[in-house]
C-alpha cells in the first residue's frame, strides 16, 4: 500500500519557506502542481503494483481541494494524530490492519521520486523492516515498512536531523533497517536547482505540473531561469 501525505494547498499555509521569492498564492499554486503530479505518479505506480493508493489530508475540512487533484483511483482519509510522527503511526497501523504487507508511506514535496526510487524502497522490504529514502536535508521522501512499529516516530519531526533519529530508534526497537539512495524535496528556493538539474538529466519526467508552473510564472532561480 501506498499512503501520501498531504496538505490542503492553501496561501500562506504551504511551503511557506518559499516566501519570498515566491507569494503565499505563488508558493500555494506551486504546491498544487506538485501534488498533482505526486498523486497522478501514485496512482500509475499503485496500478502497476496492483496496490492499494491513499492521500492522507490534513486537513480534513478542506479536502476538496486535494481531492480536485486527485486521479479517482485514490482514496482520501484524513491524517489522525496530534503531529506528524503519530499520524505518520496510525497511517501505518491502518494500512497493515487493511492487510497490507509492504507498506510505503511518501510526502509531497519530492516531485521527481519515480517508479525507480519507489521501488528501491519496496524491494528492501523482503528482507528489511524498515527502509528509508534520505533527502538532502537530513530528512527523508519516502519511507517503507512491513508493519507498525511502536515508538520509531517518537521523536521531533521537521528537523535537520530526522533521518538520524529514526535510524536510532529503529537500532533501538531492534530492526533491520537499509538506507536507499537519497533524492531531494523542495522546501527552499535553491532546491529548484536542484530540479533544473533533475530536468536536464532527464529525471524530472514524472513532475510535468511541476515544471510548467515555474515555467509559465517565471520562477526559477536567475541561475536557472532558462532551464534545459
Amino acid at each position: 500500500m501506498i499512503v501520501v501525505f498531504a496538505r490542503s494547498p492553501a496561501a500562506g499555509e504551504v511551503k511557506t519557506r518559499l516566501t519570498p521569492p515566491f507569494t503565499p498564492e505563488q508558493a500555494a499554486d506551486f504546491y498544487a502542481a506538485m501534488l498533482a503530479d505526486v498523486l497522478a505518479a501514485t496512482a500509475e505506480w499503485a496500478r502497476a503494483l496492483q496496490s492499494t493508493a491513499l492521500v492522507a489530508v490534513h486537513p480534513w475540512l478542506r479536502r476538496d481541494a486535494v481531492s480536485r487533484l486527485a486521479p479517482g483511483a485514490l482514496r482520501l482519509v484524513p491524517q489522525r494524530g496530534r503531529d506528524l510522527g503519530a499520524r505518520m503511526t496510525w497511517a501505518v497501523r491502518e494500512a497493515a490492519a487493511a492487510g497490507a504487507r509492504r507498506i510505503l508511506l511518501r510526502g509531497s514535496d519530492s516531485p521527481t521520486l519515480d517508479r525507480t526510487a519507489i521501488a528501491a524502497v519496496l524491494d528492501p522490504l523482503e528482507d528489511h523492516d524498515l527502509v528509508l529514502r534520505p533527502d538532502h536535508d537530513g530528512g527523508y521522501g519516502a519511507i517503507g515498512l512491513r508493519q507498525p512499529v511502536p515508538g520509531l516516530f517518537d521523536h521531533p519531526m521537521g528537523t535537520g536531523g530526522v533521518l538520524a533519529d529514526t535510524l536510532a530508534n529503529a537500532r533501538r526497537l531492534g530492526l533491520r533497517s537499509h538506507v536507499a539512495e537519497s533524492g531531494f524535496d523542495i522546501d527552499v528556493a535553491s532546491d529548484l536547482t536542484r530540479l533544473a538539474a533533475a530536468r536536464a538529466s532527464g529525471a524530472a519526467a514524472s513532475c510535468p505540473r511541476t515544471l510548467a508552473y515555474l515555467d509559465a510564472h517565471g520562477l526559477w532561480p536567475p541561475a536557472t531561469s532558462t532551464p534545459v
